[in-house]
């Protein structure tokens, strides 16, 4: 409907509004009549009054001609009115061109801002990054160049701090003006250190994450994503952030740049001896990553799987004491050791017990728990095998276990010796994880409440955004959706499906399957059947009970609308994502594609 329209609509007519404007003292006005005169000029008939409705002269005393005048007059009042109506339509017209002028310039500013302001961010990534490979590898080399410095004993550990931050303070400086003096020895290199950090100011933390996961190198669960989109938010918040992995045999390393082994002895104790491990460092999207490879204990971290094997608690015990080791050997003084789960949840008990007076008086310990319910209850002798003392421990309020009081529970004792705890959920209050979820911890918990954080995850755009997602077919965006009827009939061609762009599918990610659970999924499944929906199930690990009835129920249809997943495939999981019309899940941070919001 157009604007000429609208407003003419809503301005009334000349007779109308003559009509309007002469209500008082008289009769209702007939309809107009006309007629032609010989001279073909038009007379309307309706403004001479018949005599009934006048009456003559003698008694009104207006004359005819005077009565002509008059309504004369008033037809050039009514066309007056009439003209300024126009003028005003006309008005409103120009005006209304004129705002939507401004609308239009406005919103073309408001593009070229954020389009500024993308830009911007992606400045700040890129110097964040070290601005592509070969700065990276010189930001790195100049790290391991000042921890060589401490092993050999030319600094001590305050300066190597100092230097670290330095170093990380001014990543592109750094990169431009160190380049050439790199190939000179230490002694030249530390002077050029010393002169350019004359003067300048320190700030920021220096964050290590002692963890058994990293997205894209080993990614099982959310924690993966968890550490890495964390990890990214905070340096380009301006902290100094390292990771320490161990060397997993089913590691992708593709991902790592200038992945080099540190050609340094670095023992750790473990059983009453030291053992010798292999240090290797890289740069994982923009973030410095050491890797712990053991040699006496090989078979720990070389196999297929990186979970589920009976001597789980030995090895990432291990691994979490030879984080230690490496740190204090190396002269590290950060700020805050972030330990992940009950894997290195150990990791607390051996910093105050042992580490805390080695140069780390400084250092502070931050457990984040992504699932209460896995525990691991082991026999108290067993911390003897990385140096801690059973009899100082297993006591409740310490490791011992709440329930079974002949074992220590591990998670318990990252919570005791942990300075904060972050529960990582994004549905539940801190009141309900200690009352109702808190798998035999709730008495701990309490006690330890006050130092209790519950944070929500958030999304990782940056990885899972449709756009540039590397794993997909075709690239979309919210613009152009074509490359969505292209995904989606992807998916259904991998998996077997139907391929009807129309048909509704429906990814379901799952951690975990109850009968509750299953039950009302065949209820949904089964009323959905005759609409013509399609659902395609995964996990984010692998769950062998849930397997085995999901799959029995994919058969009971035997109508191809339901395909189960049983393996972790991560570029299938993107593709479920960008494929899929409707994503369900139990909570927000079930899926892998969640990060910690920082």
């Amino acid at each position: 409907m157009s604007m000429n329209f609208l407003i003419n609509a809503a301005i009334p007519s000349p007779l109308y509004f003559s009509q309007q404007l002469n209500t008082t003292n008289r009769k209702p006005i007939r309809a107009p009549l006309r007629c032609s005169t010989n001279n073909g000029e038009v007379n309307d008939l309706s403004t001479i009054p018949s005599q009934i409705e006048l009456g003559a002269q003698d008694n009104t005393g207006v004359s005819k001609e005077e009565f002509r005048s008059s309504s004369i007059e008033r037809e050039m009042k009514n066309n007056d009115i009439w003209r300024l109506f126009k003028e005003a339509q006309r008005n409103i017209l120009y005006l209304n061109k004129q705002r939507l002028d401004a609308v239009e310039e406005l919103n073309k500013t408001n593009r070229e801002k954020q389009l500024l302001l993308e830009k911007i961010e992606q400045l700040e990534v890129e110097k964040q990054a070290g601005l592509g490979k070969g700065n990276l590898s010189i930001f790195w080399e100049l790290l391991l160049r000042i921890d060589s410095m401490v092993l050999t004993g030319m600094i001590n550990s305050g300066e190597a701090s100092n230097l670290r931050k330095l170093v990380f303070d001014y990543k592109v400086s750094v990169a431009d003006l160190f380049a050439d003096i790199l190939p000179e020895g230490d002694a030249d290199l530390l002077a050029e250190l010393r002169r350019f950090g004359s003067g300048s100011k320190k700030n920021g933390f220096h964050i290590i994450h002692i963890c058994t996961e990293m997205d894209p190198l080993v990614s099982i669960g959310s924690l993966a994503s968890y550490v890495t989109g964390l990890s990214g938010a905070l340096q380009r918040k301006g902290h100094l952030v390292e990771v320490i992995l161990p060397k997993y045999a089913c590691m992708n390393l593709d991902g790592v740049q200038g992945l080099r082994e540190i050609k340094v002895e670095c023992y750790s104790y473990f059983n009453g001896q030291l053992h010798a491990n292999k240090i290797w460092i890289g740069v994982v999207s923009g973030i410095g990553v050491t890797f712990i490879q053991p040699l006496h204990y090989s078979s720990f971290f070389n196999r297929e799987s990186v979970y589920g094997y009976s001597d789980d608690f030995e090895r990432f015990t291990y691994f979490s004491r030879a984080s230690l080791d490496y740190i204090v050997k190396s002269r590290k003084q950060p700020d805050v050791l972030h330990i992940h789960n009950w894997e290195t949840a150990i990791v607390g008990p051996l910093f105050w017990d042992i580490f805390v007076k080695q140069g780390l008086e400084g250092t502070r310990i931050l457990l984040s728990c992504h699932n209460l319910n896995s525990l691991c209850l082991e026999h108290p002798d067993k911390l003897a095998l990385c140096g801690l003392d059973p009899a100082r421990l297993h006591r409740p309020d310490r490791l011992q276990d709440n329930t079974k009081t002949h074992l220590v529970n591990i998670l318990k004792g990252g919570v005791v010796y942990s300075n904060k705890v972050v529960i990582v959920s994004s549905m539940h209050s801190k009141s309900r994880i200690i009352r109702s979820l808190s798998h035999g911890l709730e008495s701990t918990l309490a006690i330890h409440q006050d130092k209790l954080l519950v944070a929500p995850c958030g999304f990782d755009s940056s990885t899972w955004d449709p756009s540039n997602d590397k794993f997909l077919t075709e690239n979309y965006c919210a613009e152009d959706m074509k490359g969505k009827t292209v995904c989606k009939v992807t998916l259904q061609q991998q998996l077997g499906l139907s391929k009807d762009a129309s048909t509704i599918v429906v990814g379901c990610i799952f951690s975990d399957v109850s009968e509750v659970f299953l039950e009302n999924l065949k209820a949904v499944v089964r009323g959905a059947n005759v609409r013509g929906i399609q659902f395609v199930f995964t996990g984010t690990n692998k769950l062998p009970s849930a397997s085995r009835a999901l799959v029995s129920f994919q058969e009971e249809l035997k109508d191809g609308i339901v395909i189960f997943v049983d393996s972790y495939d991560d570029a299938l999981l993107h593709l479920i994502f960008s494929g899929s019309d409707i994503i369900l899940c139990h909570s927000f941070h079930d899926p892998v594609l969640q990060v910690a919001v920082s």
